[in-house]
């Protein structure tokens, strides 16, 4: 695959045979954007599980210090009470069967759903359709809940869902090229806390095998993983 001027000259000031501690692999990362947007910060953790195993499944939810740097659009199933709740909390859209009834045809600008216990019995209609986009909303995800407002709260201020792939990697954004080294480490150094305390139990042997930091189009940066383990 060939690569841009921008992407080689990033290369070249990465020691491919280095482990890089974090707050130098994020220095790395934010001096070697040339891009004229501001990229994500992504990171990829390799873990030593089979998620074909359900207690080997490693997922959870962590709220990163910094946010995102990504504006999040909260959908919220609820009535009542809840529904004042959640649009005093800042969500996006509320409702139940109008809603329900304008994502079954088509329509989708949302990218994190809550709903309320009661309502899921009609949310779970919608299982083909959220499902295979990871939007349908799961108590281990704290996306079905009846502390709506606290919950939509902690969603707008950063708190994101990370879950291993079949593969036994989990992808998550960290933040943005124009955060600085600071807040870009702490948000790492939370997101790793989380995963480490998702281990589960039946997983053996080692559990990190490979960290690695990129942004949206440059290349990956080998992250020691000592510091984490």
């Amino acid at each position: 695959m060939k690569h841009g001027k921008a992407y080689r000259a990033a290369l070249d000031k990465i020691d491919r045979t280095e482990n890089y501690e974090p707050g130098a692999a994020v220095q790395l990362i934010k001096d070697g954007v040339a891009a004229k947007f501001d990229q994500s910060v992504e990171l990829a953790v390799n873990l030593g599980v089979d998620p074909r195993h359900a207690d080997q499944m490693v997922r959870g939810t962590v709220s990163l210090p910094h946010g995102t740097g990504k504006a999040v659009r909260v959908l919220v199933f609820a009535k009542g009470e809840e529904v004042l709740e959640a649009q005093e909390a800042g969500a996006d859209y509320v409702g139940a069967e109008d809603l329900i009834e304008k994502i079954k045809g088509g329509w989708l600008e949302f990218d994190v759903v809550v709903a309320t216990p009661a309502l899921m019995r009609e949310v779970g209609k919608l299982g083909s359709i959220l499902g295979p986009r990871k939007l349908m909303p799961s108590p281990k995800a704290g996306t079905v809940t009846n502390e709506i407002g606290k919950t939509v709260s902690e969603l707008k201020a950063g708190k994101i869902e990370f879950r291993v792939d079949k593969f036994g990697i989990i992808h998550a954004v960290i933040g943005k090229v124009s955060f600085s080294v600071e807040q870009l480490t702490d948000n790492l150094n939370a997101l790793m806390e989380a995963i480490n305390r998702a281990r589960p139990v039946a997983a053996k042997g080692t559990y990190l095998k490979k960290l690695t930091l990129s942004t949206t189009m440059g290349p990956g940066i080998k992250l020691d993983k000592s510091y984490y383990s």
